[in-house]
């Protein structure tokens, strides 16, 4: 597969766009009768049982690693930043709760720098501001928005940035089809201690809205990996931001959602900064892997 056909990449990012912002919708939609816990359990359930067939068809041998902490760290990271996204999808606008998570990219090199030793380049330091300007004309700070659901958002964007540092230090090393097994398997495990005290049983409704997650979510990372196989993440990461727009008409459509002045203005500013994080950084965002191929996303 040659990765220079941008248009083909930028097609498959945007239904990536659109199946992540459709995700979001059904998860705040199940956030109206079950608790975060089961949400983020079933999640992580379903991306589970899509991934083993994938990763059986290569054999166990393949999941051998030396690096089981750093496996613990990426998931749990991720973990916690789903938990925090889910929950503020719950709470806030959807496209407010879905532009905190896109704001990863922001994150990503300070982490880099504290963790990898990484150089932030001097240009970038502008880009980095320009993103938390963004996020604080969301936040409104001294206004009644900034408040703790708020910071649990924001919290989201924070941990992503830490799994993907995570996951571009364990590249170093680690295939991508092991790193996300890990995850899943981490995550489901973990996810579902939770279910002893929070258990609800859904009605035909919700464990609709439970699978439609799962399925969609998965969907639109196979779509994502489709899009990084057909051109450099630099060419369509910023389509990326997509989903950010299909939340925001979507939330307008289902729940009559329109953010503040501020808030939209906000919303721009974030995923301008993060287009152009995304433009400078290149190749060097966290690798993914083709799930046709390899059998996961490390998204």
């Amino acid at each position: 597969m040659h990765r220079d056909d941008i248009k083909r990449g930028a097609a498959y990012m945007l239904a990536a766009g659109f199946g992540f912002a459709g995700a979001g919708a059904l998860v705040k939609l199940a956030a109206q009768g079950l608790p975060n816990e089961m949400i983020v359990f079933f999640r992580n359930l379903v991306g589970l049982l899509v991934l083993t067939p994938l990763v059986l068809r290569r054999g166990w041998s393949g999941l051998k690693t030396q690096h089981p902490g750093l496996h613990l760290f990426r998931a749990l990271a991720g973990l916690t930043a789903m938990y925090c996204s889910f929950y503020a999808i719950a709470h806030l606008p959807l496209a407010v709760a879905t532009v905190f998570t896109y704001a990863t990219p922001l994150f990503v090199p300070v982490i880099a720098r504290l963790w990898l030793g990484e150089r932030i380049a001097p240009a970038f330091w502008w880009i980095i501001c320009l993103g938390f300007f963004g996020i604080l004309l969301i936040l409104k700070p001294g206004h009644a928005f900034f408040t703790p659901v708020a910071l649990v958002g924001l919290a989201s964007g924070l941990f992503a940035a830490m799994a993907a540092v995570g996951i571009r230090r364990m590249t170093r090393s680690e295939p991508a089809t092991r790193i996300v097994f890990y995850f899943s398997a981490v995550a489901t495990l973990v996810s579902g201690v939770p279910l002893l005290w929070s258990w609800q049983t859904p009605d035909a409704r919700f464990w609709m809205l439970l699978i439609g997650i799962g399925v969609l979510a998965s969907a639109a990372q196979l779509l994502l990996t489709r899009a990084y196989a057909h051109a450099q993440a630099a060419h369509v990461g910023p389509f990326n931001y997509s989903a950010v727009v299909f939340a925001a008409l979507l939330a307008w459509i289902f729940w009559s959602e329109i953010p503040d002045v501020l808030s939209l203005i906000g919303i721009v500013v974030v995923c301008i900064a993060g287009v152009l994080a995304i433009r400078r950084g290149g190749a060097r965002v966290a690798p993914v892997v083709d799930l046709s191929k390899e059998g996961a996303n490390s998204r």
